[in-house]
């Protein structure tokens, strides 16, 4: 009786997936006042949520808004000292942003610091975003 060459199994060495960058950051004054008005809060909440939405004059707006919970697909970002929840639609709009908290003699408010932003209205209140591409490898 005849038996065949048994063909050993392939060895699948499981690729390492390198670190994910954060999709958002926070300055250090950025930080801080987002953990000042966290701090005086009617009630807890499990972060800050980051967004962004149609609307304005050139098209979309960012959202900053308490966060009650964390739903199912949010993406978290921790970052100095605080919790960012960002819905998972808005990710591809905010990669690699910053976060950055102003003041001037006029005004105080944070402001976004994003590479996917094409164009922004005179007021300052609205942005274009196009979605960051993913890498070529």
């Amino acid at each position: 009786m005849q038996t065949e060459p048994t063909i050993p199994e392939p060895v699948i060495t499981p690729r390492l997936r390198r670190p994910r960058p954060k999709v958002v950051s926070l300055t250090d004054r950025a930080a801080e006042r987002v953990r000042e008005i966290m701090d005086r809060a009617e009630q807890p909440y499990a972060g800050l949520r980051v967004g962004v939405k149609n609307g304005g004059c050139a098209g979309q707006e960012y959202i900053l808004e308490y966060a009650e919970t964390a739903a199912a697909l949010d993406e978290v970002v921790e970052d100095k000292g605080v919790r960012i929840l960002i819905d998972p639609k808005a990710v591809l709009f905010l990669i690699g942003s910053e976060i950055d908290y102003e003041t001037t003699r006029l005004s105080s408010k944070f402001v976004f610091r994003n590479p996917n932003e094409t164009d922004a209205c005179g007021c300052g209140e609205s942005v274009t975003i196009i979605p960051a591409l993913p890498d070529a490898d």
